[in-house]
């Protein structure tokens, strides 16, 4: 079985959306992409931070979906990171009411012995150099390693993100962060300079509108399923990383056919997170209604026409 490698949060968040607000619950990067990861069948492990007011409830979890998480270190009178949030009404934009990185803040990553093998590494959104010190503990090169990051990484740590960039197959980044980077309005365009910067495949990722992948010359579009309810895109994003590298992971196979169909399996499981607050949906969620939806997105987009 493939061992795929997860690196990011698992943290405390407080949401406020148009449909209601939560008081602390579990959250984080790392925490979505390994509930994502769950549906396929691969061996994985997250290496994280968390402080001893974490529950034990939420560490059972994981492991109850196969997860490894010895690399989940608890620091002694720590606290766990904690974000505050709030949506507007479109659910596209939010403001960020309070930030405690708390343990987070001297976080120095140790990957487990056995997972320093790890085929596939997943990069979630840390600093850069927290990121560069994982790639920096396997013992050998990962077939795929793939980098989720965000704007904040760009204002603050452009140089260490430069260079973990240039060390990884697969860059996952929104619209604007992509324009950010490269100073392109056109995501053609910008896929292009990223490409330049080291990244065989580019993922921009367009939320409701769905996510482009793009391999040189090579354009893929995938939708975003429409939805009855969305009630917390909080860990979409985490979401679809896990779902796109857990199929990979799974597949062993990184070509550019095999990477659209991750693309779509990523789109699949996002499409569940937001259904809910926080964890809740993906927790319970079952493979047959995965499969289902699965079915829903290829009726969404297969076509048959006649060309001259």
């Amino acid at each position: 079985m493939s061992k795929l490698l997860i690196v990011g949060t698992v943290a405390f968040d407080e949401i406020e959306t148009p449909f209601g607000k939560t008081d602390k619950i579990l959250g984080g990067a790392g925490t979505f992409i390994g509930l994502s990861a769950s549906q396929f069948e691969v061996s994985s492990a997250i290496v994280s931070v968390v402080g001893e007011d974490l529950p034990q409830k939420y560490l059972d979890l994981l492991k109850s979906k196969n997860i490894d998480i010895s690399g989940i270190e608890i620091v002694k009178g720590g606290k766990t990171f904690y974000w505050k949030g709030r949506y507007h009404n479109d659910l596209n934009s939010r403001d960020t009411l309070v930030t405690e990185l708390n343990t987070l803040a001297n976080f120095n990553p140790i990957v487990p012995e056995n997972f320093k093998n790890a085929e596939v590494v997943m990069l979630g959104n840390l600093h850069p150099s927290i990121q560069m010190g994982v790639i920096n503990q396997m013992t050998k090169r990962p077939k795929l390693i793939i980098l989720d990051t965000m704007n904040f990484w760009m204002d603050n740590a452009l140089e260490e993100l430069l260079a973990v960039i240039k060390k990884v197959d697969v860059i996952t980044i929104n619209d604007e962060e992509a324009r950010q980077l490269t100073n392109e309005y056109s995501l053609v365009k910008a896929a292009k300079e990223i490409h330049k910067m080291g990244p065989k495949y580019v993922v921009i990722k367009k939320g409701e509108h769905g996510a482009l992948l793009f391999n040189n010359d090579n354009v893929f579009f995938a939708p975003a399923l429409p939805l009855e309810e969305v009630f917390d895109p909080t860990g979409a994003g985490d979401t679809f990383a896990g779902g796109f590298a857990g199929y990979l992971a799974a597949t062993e196979d990184t070509s550019f056919d095999n990477l659209k169909k991750a693309v779509i399996h990523g789109s699949n499981l996002a499409s569940f997170c937001v259904e809910r607050f926080g964890t809740e949906r993906m927790e319970s969620l079952k493979r047959s209604e995965v499969s289902k939806r699965l079915h829903q997105f290829k009726t969404l987009t297969q076509f048959e026409i006649e060309l001259q």
